[in-house]
């Protein structure tokens, strides 16, 4: 990582900015072409410095204010079919596997969901249960309580 990939990162750490084309912004900040913050920033995704670029919403803002982690004890031979299955369905915010801790914890299988109120929560886990089927023995419904700031790697400026 030179110096213009470190600018690069504390420039969009917090965000890209909101503007029609954000790179072109990000590369007059940094001095450089829209197509070289481009390049720089796929270079890092392939090399794993970044995990990803995508969207973090505000469900609150955006009127979901019953947020539930669905926890799901799903047959571990099966995890893949049906975890790909789940994270497919279009009100499934983020899907993914997760190591049992048992007697206590018997849940392997995460999903995120986000509703309006609980009834609706409910409502789409009870469409994840079917799919599921005879797979899973038993699964919860975690609801949030508070939203949790979400931030990855910081540098300073």
């Amino acid at each position: 990582m030179d110096d213009i990939d470190r600018r690069l990162v504390v420039a969009t750490q917090s965000g890209l900015p909101l503007t029609p084309q954000p790179y072109h912004t990000i590369a007059a900040q940094l001095g450089i072409t829209a197509e070289e913050v481009m390049a720089r920033m796929q270079r890092m995704l392939d090399s794993g410095a970044i995990r990803r670029i995508g969207v973090v919403p505000n469900h609150y803002a955006l009127g979901y204010h019953a947020n539930g982690m669905t926890v799901w004890d799903v047959e571990d031979e099966r995890m893949t079919e049906l975890g790909t299955k789940i994270g497919a369905l279009e009100f499934v915010s983020h899907c993914y596997r997760r190591p049992r801790h048992l007697p206590d914890w018997p849940y392997n299988l995460f999903a995120m969901v986000h509703g309006h109120d609980r009834s609706e929560v409910s409502a789409k886990a009870a469409q994840i249960a079917a799919l599921l089927g005879d797979a899973c023995k038993q699964h919860e419904i975690l609801y949030s309580s508070r939203i949790l700031k979400k931030t990855g790697l910081r540098f300073g400026g």
